[in-house]
């Protein structure tokens, strides 16, 4: 079994999440763009990418409850080639001096050399479990847990893209930050947990739309499972555009990335790709085909940075 690093919390102390100096709230940004202020749309821009160096974005506000109830205790976690979740655990094992596990999608990564956004991983000290595809569709099974907890010893096992009940609880902060600022509020989603937690800390009256970057339709059960298990039912008000995935996870177009540089351009805004650049393509279009009323504030939550750009399920 896996000892605890010296200078690690015991279990029931905080982790010490708070020496880390997290920019909380983060800042909200106007942003003047004719695309919307012709339609009298208000864009402004929910810069959660500054947050923290290292845990930026949605990923503090996901794995902070989950390292609280982890209390310096190893923690196991799953995630693509590419996550970014498991950057910002193995960063957080870094910084708070606590074990990291990463179990990786696709066994035969295990033989070729680790890609920048696992190298990262590694150097901060996760020990990566590399498995086939079928045994990670099958991550939530008890008995697939049981042979990892058996290899690894006991962990805190926090689910792909942190998106669970605490997760989606942590989330709320952000709605709460949002609250009287604008009448819409926006996000790029991958496992829902965000939108879950960020509508249900919303005030009434105002609403939260989810932009999937992936293809399927499954997110709208994803996200009442979520609200089910950390709120007891449905929570807020929010809604689904399945329309801008690009082609599903991962995806982009020329189209997009040209999109995104014109953004930057005029924003002066370093745009990640897989998530953000969806989400503002998609707010665009929503602008120009009258789905805001005139007098309508949006805000857009950043959830990554340019160097998310690989980034995993959020």
């Amino acid at each position: 079994m896996p000892t605890t690093p010296p200078d690690a919390p015991v279990p029931g102390q905080d982790p010490g999440l708070s020496r880390l100096q997290p920019v909380l709230p983060s800042p909200l940004q106007p942003a003047e763009d004719e695309r919307f202020a012709r339609h009298g749309v208000t864009l402004l821009l929910k810069r959660d990418d500054l947050i923290h160096p290292d845990l930026s974005g949605n990923k503090w506000r996901k794995l902070a409850p989950n390292l609280r109830a982890a209390a310096g205790r190893p923690v196991l976690t799953f995630g693509g080639a590419y996550s970014n979740h498991l950057r910002a655990t193995a960063a957080a094992g870094r910084l708070l001096g606590f074990r990291t596990v990463g179990v990786v999608r696709g066994d035969e990564l295990a033989h070729r050399p680790l890609n920048p956004s696992l190298a990262r991983c590694a150097a901060d000290g996760m020990r990566l479990h590399f498995v086939d595809r079928q045994t990670y569709r099958a991550k939530a099974d008890p008995r697939v847990l049981a042979r990892l907890l058996s290899a690894y010893g006991e962990c805190e096992v926090v689910p792909e893209g942190g998106s669970n009940a605490l997760a989606a609880q942590g989330c709320t902060e952000l709605g709460h930050e949002l609250r009287g600022a604008a009448d819409v509020a926006a996000v790029a989603c991958g496992t829902g947990g965000t939108l879950a937690g960020l509508a249900a800390g919303l005030a009434p009256g105002q609403r939260a739309l989810g932009i999937p970057v992936l293809r399927g339709g499954f997110l709208g059960d994803a996200v009442r499972d979520l609200q089910q298990e950390a709120f007891g039912g449905p929570a807020g008000a929010w809604s689904l555009d399945d329309r801008f995935h690009f082609g599903g996870y991962a995806r982009t177009t020329p189209a997009l990335h040209a999109f995104a540089d014109d953004f930057e351009d005029r924003h002066g805004l370093p745009v990640e790709r897989l998530y953000v650049a969806k989400l503002l393509y998609a707010l665009t279009v929503l602008a120009g085909e009258g789905a805001f009323s005139a007098g309508t504030a949006v805000a857009a939550v950043i959830t990554g940075r340019p160097d998310d750009q690989s980034a995993s399920s959020r």
